[in-house]
């Protein structure tokens, strides 16, 4: 059993560039034995991850700053500053910053687990990161590929 607190101070975290978002990490499964995940996530304008479903776990948001749009299932609709959102387990859901701001989210995944598939397929950042690397075509499929060992099925849309 993990018995130590865990203190991230405002800036403190491992930082993992995923997709064009800046994923810092508070608390992984290593620190929580497994329960719980959570992470803020920076998403610049016209970023987010492709519609997906996980398998395993309950993944929450909570809009800290800026506005992001949520697809759930059929439904599309924009979630300010201060909207929490819970998606269950098997819900097709994904999100993106339609805006012109920044946006940041806080959001937790349980059980944990989640938090390494961004440890493999992510890029490192430094701890000042404030944006990632545009994703290329590579970094899209390493996402693909992975995926499905972290029991998610990622919906790839076809432009």
């Amino acid at each position: 059993m993990n018995h130590h607190a865990t203190v991230r101070k405002p800036g403190e975290g491992r930082r993992i560039g995923v997709v064009g978002d800046v994923y810092r990490f508070l608390a992984t499964g290593k620190e929580t034995d497994g329960k719980y995940a959570t992470f803020e996530a920076i998403v610049p304008p016209g970023s987010g991850p492709p519609p997906h479903i996980h398998s395993r776990e309950e993944e929450s948001f909570l809009v800290l700053e800026g506005d992001v749009t949520f697809q759930l299932g059929d439904q599309r609709f924009v979630a300010g500053e201060g909207t929490f959102l819970n998606m269950p387990v098997g819900s097709l859901h994904c999100f993106k910053n339609e805006s012109d701001k920044l946006a940041r989210l806080l959001i937790s995944v349980a059980p944990a687990g989640l938090e390494e598939m961004f440890m493999e397929i992510g890029q490192p950042l430094s701890d000042e990161a404030k944006s990632a690397p545009q994703p290329s075509q590579a970094d899209i499929n390493r996402l693909v590929e992975a995926a499905p060992r972290y029991g998610v099925e990622i919906k790839v849309t076809h432009e």
